[in-house]
């Protein structure tokens, strides 16, 4: 296999974590937007302020796509660095993503929560606002440790063997 070939490979693992990330978000904004449109609804129908706070505990899922990016960008490095570290990639890229894509899910669910409880009685934000970001953490976690299980640069010796003496001269001649 070559090592573009191999790069390829890794890559898919950069791109599956963006994916699953991304589904996740998806879900999540997608179950707390609901909420949010129906807690406005009820505040709408009893002459109530529709808070607009609502797109807070919506919107917190949105951060786990950035993450599956993040991991994105440091995959590519780690396939430039070390193509034949590709099976690696691939796996930390997929199982990343899912990790980010569930705590976005459950995050969003959390969220749907948070909007029917403040939208009802007013009270309470900062204390919803704190549970999605215990849910964010489990995001930020996958993220870190993914980061941690990814192989270092390596340098093969026949190339190490080509660049150190040019290195060496480069070094001497100045």
């Amino acid at each position: 296999m070559t090592n573009e070939m191999m790069t390829n490979m890794a890559m898919i693992g950069g791109y599956s974590a963006v994916a699953f990330a991304a589904i996740g978000s998806a879900m999540g904004t997608g179950t707390a937007g609901s909420s949010a449109i129906g807690a406005w609804k009820k505040c709408y129908a009893q002459n109530k302020p529709a808070p607009f706070l609502l797109m807070a505990l919506a919107g917190a899922p949105l951060s786990q796509t950035i993450y599956g990016m993040v991991m994105l960008i440091f995959i590519q490095g780690a396939a430039k660095d070390n193509p034949a570290a590709w099976p690696l990639l691939l796996v930390i890229g997929v199982i990343g993503g899912i990790a980010m894509g569930m705590s976005a899910w459950y995050q969003g669910r959390a969220g749907a929560g948070g909007c029917d409880a403040f939208a009802e009685t007013g009270k309470g934000f900062a204390n919803y606002l704190m549970i999605l970001g215990v849910v964010e953490t489990v995001a930020i976690f996958a993220l870190v440790f993914s980061l941690m299980a990814m192989p270092t640069k390596t340098v093969d010796a026949e190339s190490a063997t080509k660049t150190a003496p040019a290195q060496v001269e480069a070094a001497v001649s100045k």
